[in-house]
């Protein structure tokens, strides 16, 4: 794994302007953030950068502003969530460069925290401008990135300031990178990945990139009806992309070559509508009714994808692997990640997870803090996944 500079690599910062980006994109309902956790994972940075006597100024975005500036969409609602999670007070600027940035930040005492508003309020934050960038520069006198949810986007601040500042990794874009170093960079072996979710075709470029890199391949969800129906099997109404059967083959065939172990469900939970408590069997696989839809995969199956996790000593999990947002189709999602999560307990397996889906099906589950790693970052991780480069940590690994 190519190197960056951590927090550990700063000293003396008591008094520097530090520029961080963070991922402050939270949820609000009538005015009032409903979720915190994102706030809470850039908490420990701020604070560090702040108790060491540094001027703390915060860059971050705010859902897709389409015509510049929009109140509902201010990162002045964001301000009493942050304070109320790091207990301290925090400082807002009208606009993230111009007067009204640089202004406040000369107004600054050592260890104070200043949020500077939506950085999308300028189009040429997602254009990279270079006269932007460089206005924000100007800012600061060190760049931490701790946003790695953002790093697959070579924007002003996420990338481009790393070209103009001293670059520097903040604690949670260290802890993603080196879970994610654990999870497919260098992992211990056996590797087992997971990969579940409504259709193959959003996740293509994931599926060609694991069975390159994993052991065993454990396909779940809506996605594994497309690949037993390329396999022949009849899936009923089940939820099924049959234009893409060739596709599902290539990537079996490519599994193949490799040395990858496809698992697929042995037997599924059918029911004739989708809603919850709804009338269910659990049936072979291969005995799928013309007129019933699996919505889970069976007791079999789960005993299958439980005894591949316990071989593993690495497992890379993304999606569910039925629809575990109605009872009783979560059973195998819940049985599966609670014994990920007593694997994990118990030393014998470092367990990585990501993406929405699973973010909330791991917190259904009630493990996802029994898991080594759990991903916020929805599509820097699938892109991570997929084996692409991402210019927001590629550009702090340049960093010199």
């Amino acid at each position: 794994m190519a190197t960056f500079k951590t927090l550990d690599n700063l000293t003396n910062i008591t008094g520097k302007r530090v520029l961080v980006r963070v991922d402050l994109n939270v949820p609000v309902k009538d005015g009032k953030v409903t979720d915190t956790t994102r706030i809470e994972r850039v908490a420990p940075t701020i604070l560090e950068l702040s108790g060491k006597g540094a001027k703390v100024i915060l860059l971050a975005h705010f859902g897709r502003p389409k015509d510049g500036p929009s109140p509902d969409l201010s990162l002045s609602l964001i301000v009493p969530a942050v304070e109320e999670v790091l207990d301290h007070a925090v400082l807002f600027a009208s606009d993230c460069v111009h007067a009204p940035a640089a202004d406040a930040i000369a107004k600054m005492n050592n260890g104070d925290i200043l949020l500077l508003e939506n950085t999308r309020f300028h189009k040429e934050e997602e254009k990279n401008d270079a006269a932007f960038t460089k206005a924000l520069a100007d800012l600061g006198d060190i760049y931490v990135n701790d946003a790695f949810s953002a790093a697959h986007r070579a924007h002003a601040s996420t990338e481009g300031l790393a070209k103009h500042l001293p670059a520097y990794a903040g604690r949670t874009m260290q802890a993603e990178l080196e879970a994610l170093e654990k999870g497919l960079g260098s992992p211990a072996r056996p590797v087992v990945a997971i990969v579940g979710g409504a259709k193959v075709s959003t996740k293509i470029d994931l599926l060609m990139n694991l069975v390159k890199k994993v052991d065993a391949l454990v396909i779940g969800g809506g996605m594994a009806n497309t690949f037993l129906a390329a396999r022949g099997t009849n899936v009923g109404k089940s939820l099924c992309e049959h234009d893409l059967a060739d596709t599902a083959k290539q990537i079996m065939i490519e599994a193949a070559t490799s040395g990858c172990a496809i698992v697929l469900p042995e037997d599924g939970v059918i029911a004739r509508e989708f809603k919850a408590g709804a009338d269910n069997e659990v049936v072979s696989i291969n005995s799928i009714p013309a007129d019933a839809m699996v919505l889970d995969v069976g007791p079999k199956s789960v005993e299958a994808v439980k005894a591949w996790i316990g071989r593993a000593t690495t497992l890379v999990w993304n999606g569910p692997l039925g629809a575990f947002e109605i009872t009783p189709f979560d059973a195998a999602t819940v049985a599966a990640a609670k014994y990920a999560a007593e694997c994990t307990k118990a030393g014998k397996l470092t367990s990585v997870a990501g993406g929405g889906d699973t973010v909330s099906a791991l917190n259904h589950a009630g493990v996802a803090d029994e898991f080594t790693y759990v991903s916020t970052a929805g599509g820097a991780f699938l892109e991570w996944m997929e084996g692409k480069i991402l210019p927001g940590v590629a550009v702090l690994q340049a960093a010199k």
